[in-house]
């Protein structure tokens, strides 16, 4: 998780194509911050954790909406979207249609608990479908938390290439050079998919995956998070990244990310 909550950060600065469009950044600034993005990449995980890994559909379901509702009201003003904070202060929340980047922001805790890509894939739509119920949110939780399971286990990136092609058919065609001209601060899954997995298979580290997530402008702290997700999956994130997240979030989360690595059996 955290290759997630650092793209967050990492990226929370150039939102609203506020960067350059370029690689060549100050990864920390104190103008970094984490958002809604890392809190609830928390409360997913937090969830997933407290619900186990034989869980039901519905188990995982009930409480992801406990955990989302009681750590979006304990960060009320981290950046959530409209329709998103009326989902949070609501006495019976139900699911609103979204295809956001919301449901694929918060869903990397799913890539790392289970044994198959199928039961990831289950997991990690459960989680989508609390409020991201367009099949396109769906999709984009399911794709993110595949790339996250299949690079833990050893799949090639052209072999995971491949299964997103065929799996998810998101266009692939575009490298980041080719995607930057065209930013623009947009909110769907349909969006950021496409620029997230561009920037992971293109990016030969963990830091090199986030600095070209941010390249493309627009809504790059959750591009940077969904890419950042993808890449811990393949690379180590280095120790002093580790170090510099743990500074930037309140004790609570990085509570939450200790039983997760414990939980996940990462280091």
């Amino acid at each position: 998780m955290y290759g997630a909550i650092l793209g967050d950060i990492i990226g929370s600065r150039f939102e609203f194509d506020r960067g350059g469009w370029t690689k060549e950044f100050e990864l920390f600034t104190d103008d970094c911050r984490f958002t809604d993005d890392s809190v609830m990449t928390v409360a997913v995980a937090r969830a997933l954790i407290e619900a186990g890994c034989d869980a039901s559909d519905e188990e995982i379901k009930k409480a992801c909406v406990r955990s989302m509702q009681e750590w979006g009201r304990r960060y009320p003003n981290a950046g959530y979207g409209a329709r998103f904070i009326g989902w949070l202060f609501a006495d019976d929340p139900k699911p609103y249609g979204s295809w956001g980047n919301g449901s694929a922001m918060r869903v990397s805790a799913a890539g790392w608990l289970y044994d198959t890509v199928e039961r990831t894939l289950e997991a990690a739509a459960a989680t989508a479908k609390v409020s991201h119920d367009h099949p396109e949110g769906i999709k984009g939780a399911e794709c993110t938390a595949a790339v996250i399971f299949l690079a833990r286990t050893g799949s090639s990136k052209e072999e995971i290439r491949e299964y997103v092609i065929k799996e998810f058919e998101y266009d692939l065609s575009k490298s980041v050079d080719e995607l930057r001209p065209f930013h623009r601060h947009d909110e769907s899954c349909m969006d950021a998919l496409p620029k997230a997995l561009a920037s992971f298979f293109e990016g030969d580290s963990y830091e090199d995956a986030v600095r070209n997530a941010v390249s493309l402008g627009g809504d790059t702290d959750t591009i940077a998070a969904i890419a950042g997700a993808m890449a811990e999956g393949m690379y180590t994130v280095p120790e002093e990244l580790k170090k510099e997240c743990g500074g930037r979030i309140p004790e609570d989360m990085v509570c939450v990310l200790n039983d997760f690595r414990e939980a996940a059996g990462v280091i």
